[in-house]
């Protein structure tokens, strides 16, 4: 768990221990295989995922809103050769104003 925390820290300092621990919890077993733990943001079949699953489901955004916060994240995690998904997760939920509904 605290590498996941101390991930999340180098882009918010302030991240929220108890909504990454929420993040992890909700993906589980993916985080047990090394390429399933990672997002590609060159696979836009991957991406689609995040928004329909992540931003769709889980927090309740669709549309342009969710594809900006995914692009964004890219963006913001361009230097990261591996783009952790917790991280990921985290900071698209940032993105959109949603990491308050995860933590409670």
């Amino acid at each position: 768990m605290s590498d996941y925390l101390a991930d999340v820290q180098k882009y918010d300092s302030g991240a929220d221990e108890a909504v990454v621990k929420k993040i992890v919890s909700h993906l589980g077993i993916a985080l047990r295989n090394k390429d399933s733990s990672m997002v590609a943001c060159s696979d836009t079949s991957e991406l689609d995922r995040v928004v329909e699953k992540w931003c769709g489901k889980k927090l309740g955004v669709t549309g342009d809103k969710a594809e900006d916060a995914v692009s964004k994240t890219c963006e913001t995690m361009n230097a990261d050769r591996s783009k952790s998904r917790v991280t990921f997760y985290y900071l698209v939920a940032k993105e959109l104003g949603k990491l308050g509904e995860l933590a409670s």
